[in-house]
């Protein structure tokens, strides 16, 4: 007797639970908004050049005015200002980051300070090592994109760190010293 009970009292519990309410309303949805599909991603992982100690790891993304590049950079000379260049190549083997070319310059114009006038596509505002030696970056690059295909696509080319400042002025690349850091821009998953 004892099991029928717990059969019958099993039986009402199955069958309460596989019979669902009435109801005359629509469920919610939640919308997830999706990622636009237009948005790319990429990592450059910058290698010490030119016996220097600088590394760091940059994160790429497109936006609708150019990329935006975010990320630290270490073993920067404290408290100084480096220059940081889109190059043409995304070649890093040689030591002194040679084969990296000149600077990315799709549209031949002279070297300078973006914003300021005519200035390669690859041309970036230096860069500030804090107290630590590390450049902490979230800058946008206008005028270029990543992955498009387009002549202005940056996608495997170098991002270079020089010893100096550049002075935006010195042709053909602003006179900032040795490049001291180099790293291949490779699209990536978000």
């Amino acid at each position: 007797m004892r099991s029928s009970l717990g059969l019958a009292a099993l039986l009402a519990a199955l069958t309460a639970c596989s019979t669902a309410p009435h109801s005359n309303s629509v469920p919610k949805t939640t919308t997830v908004p999706t990622p636009n599909a237009a948005t790319r991603h990429a990592v450059a992982n910058l290698a010490s050049a030119s016996g220097s100690l600088v590394s760091g790891r940059l994160l790429l993304a497109s936006t609708p005015s150019g990329v935006r590049i975010s990320g630290d950079i270490g073993g920067l000379q404290p408290n100084a200002q480096h220059g940081f260049h889109i190059h043409e190549k995304g070649d890093c083997s040689a030591v002194d980051g040679s084969a990296a070319g000149g600077h990315f310059n799709p549209d031949k114009k002279p070297h300078g300070r973006v914003g300021a006038g005519p200035h390669h596509a690859g041309d970036s505002d230096n860069i500030v090592a804090d107290t630590q030696g590390v450049a902490h970056l979230n800058i946008v690059l206008n005028g270029i994109s990543l992955g498009s295909g387009a002549g202005n696509d940056v996608a495997n080319r170098a991002l270079i760190v020089h010893a100096v400042a550049d002075d935006y002025t010195s042709q053909p690349a602003g006179n900032a010293g040795a490049r001291v850091a180099c790293g291949v821009i490779r699209l990536s998953q978000p």
